[in-house]
């Protein structure tokens, strides 16, 4: 993730779910960076769509 600009994103996790803990100011943001790591990395848009749900911890 630091590579892809996204040096907020921590212990991703992947399985059946994709975990992230993202530090960001508000979920607004948050949701921005879950998106364009989504769409750079995590999903093939070609074949894939993808949804998120954002969580404070």
């Amino acid at each position: 993730m630091k590579n892809l600009g996204l040096a907020e994103i921590h212990n991703v996790r992947i399985g059946k779910h994709i975990t992230l803990e993202i530090e960001a100011e508000n979920a607004e943001a948050a949701s921005a960076k879950v998106d364009q790591a989504c769409k750079n990395l995590l999903a093939n848009l070609i074949m894939e769509s993808y949804t998120f749900k954002i969580s404070e911890v």
